[in-house]
C-alpha cells in the first residue's frame, strides 16, 4: 500500500521535513482474518468466498511481478469492518527468477501454514509454497479450526500425509534425501481428502474441489493463482467483491438506476516482474540509502487517487489506531533442519 497524494499537504507533514522518517502510514485496517476466525462472530458462506477470492486477488498481483510472499496466514491478512482484506508483512517476501538456480531457505512460512516441499527441506520452490497457505487459510475458515496443527516439522509432514496419503517418489522430487527415506520407511497411508467434505455445513462439492487443486502434495501439479482464480466457486465472491466493495469498479449516479460500471481488469497484474538484480542492489544498501529511495519513490510517485491520507488525532478513533496491532497464531519458533 502507497500513501497517497503530497506529505506537503497543510493537513499533513511538511515533507521538507521529513529528515529521519521511520514509519510508512497506511489505512486502518480494524483487524485480521486470525481474530476474525477465532472470534464468535458469524462466517458465512459468503463471507468465506469474498475473503478467499481477495487473498488469490492480491497474490495474483505479487506473483505477477515475480514476489514470492513466503509467509501467509491469518495474522498476516488485514481485515476492514467492510471486508476489504489486503495482504501485509512482507519481512519474508523476495523476488523469485526460474532462471536462477541459486537455492533459498526452506525456513519460511509459519509451520502451519508451509507447504510439504519446504517441510521435506526443498531449497528451489516457487510460488506454489503461497497457494498452499491459501488452501490451509480457505479450510480454516470453513472449519473455524487450523486445518494442520502440529508441535513441529515432522509431524506436521505427518499430518499432511494422513489427509494426502503416501506420495509417490515423483512426488517428492524436490525434497531432501532424509525426507525421502522418512516417509518410505513409514507405512503406506491412503487419500482420505474425501474427509473435507466434512469441514462445516458451509463446504460444498464446489469447495472441496477447489481445496484439492490448492493442496496437492506436488507442487507441479498444484493449481497456479490463475487456476485457482478461474474456479467456479469464487465466482461469487468475485461479483460481490466488483458490485460494492472495490475501488476499480464504480457505480454511474448520472445514468437512471445507478449503473455498476466495471473494470476491464478485475484480477490485475503488475506491469512486469522485478528484476532479481534489483533485489540484489537493496540488499546492498543501508537502512539509511533504503529510506531515502523509498521517501523519493512515494514523493514522486504519481497519485492514483489524489487523496492524501491524514491522521486526525482529536479523532474518538485515534486511540484505538495508535494501539492496534496484528494478532499473531500462537506457534513454535523456527525448528532446525530436522533432516540433517
Amino acid at each position: 500500500m502507497w500513501i497517497q497524494g503530497h506529505f506537503n499537504d497543510p493537513k499533513n507533514v511538511n515533507a521538507a521535513q521529513l529528515t529521519c522518517f521511520r514509519y510508512v502510514l497506511t489505512e486502518l485496517m480494524q483487524s485480521d482474518l486470525h481474530k476474525i476466525i477465532v472470534s464468535p462472530q458469524p462466517l458465512t458462506v459468503d463471507h468465506v468466498k469474498v475473503f478467499v477470492y481477495q487473498i488469490l486477488r492480491g497474490l495474483k498481483y505479487l506473483h505477477s511481478a515475480n514476489i514470492l510472499h513466503r509467509d501467509i496466514k491469518p495474522g498476516n491478512l488485514l481485515v476492514n469492518s467492510n471486508c476489504i482484506l489486503k495482504i501485509c508483512d512482507f519481512g519474508l517476501a523476495r523476488i523469485w527468477d526460474a532462471r536462477e538456480r541459486q537455492n533459498m531457505t526452506h525456513e519460511v512460512v509459519t509451520q502451519y501454514y508451509r507447504a510439504p516441499e519446504l517441510l521435506m527441506g526443498a531449497r528451489r520452490y516457487t510460488g506454489a509454497v503461497d497457494i498452499w497457505s491459501v488452501g490451509c487459510i480457505f479450510a480454516e475458515l470453513l472449519a473455524r479450526r487450523i486445518l494442520f496443527q502440529a508441535q513441529g516439522p515432522i509431524d506436521q509432514l505427518d499430518l499432511i500425509i494422513d489427509l494426502l496419503g503416501t506420495p509417490t517418489p515423483e512426488e517428492m522430487k524436490y525434497a531432501c534425501e532424509g525426507a525421502r527415506n522418512h516417509v518410505l520407511r513409514a507405512p503406506f497411508r491412503v487419500n482420505t481428502f474425501h474427509r473435507m467434505r466434512q469441514l462445516s455445513q458451509h463446504t460444498t462439492d464446489d469447495a472441496v474441489q477447489l481445496l484439492a487443486m490448492m493442496l496437492q502434495f506436488d507442487p507441479d501439479k498444484r493449481a497456479t493463482v490463475d487456476q485457482a482464480l478461474k474456479h467456479c466457486y469464487l465466482d461469487e465472491g468475485r461479483m460481490r467483491f466488483h458490485s460494492c466493495m472495490c475501488s476499480c469498479c464504480y457505480t454511474n449516479t448520472a445514468v437512471p438506476g445507478n449503473t455498476r460500471i466495471f473494470s476491464t481488469d478485475p484480477d490485475p497484474m503488475h506491469e512486469m516482474p522485478f528484476d532479481p538484480k534489483w533485489e540484489k542492489e537493496l540488499s546492498r544498501l543501508s537502512m539509511f540509502d533504503l529510506r531515502d529511495r523509498m521517501y523519493k519513490f512515494v514523493t514522486e510517485r504519481t497519485p492514483l487517487f489524489g487523496t492524501p491520507l491524514c491522521i486526525n488525532p482529536s479523532s474518538a478513533a485515534y486511540k484505538n489506531f495508535a494501539s492496534s496491532s496484528v494478532a499473531q497464531a500462537s506457534e513454535l519458533p523456527p525448528s532446525p533442519n530436522a533432516w540433517d
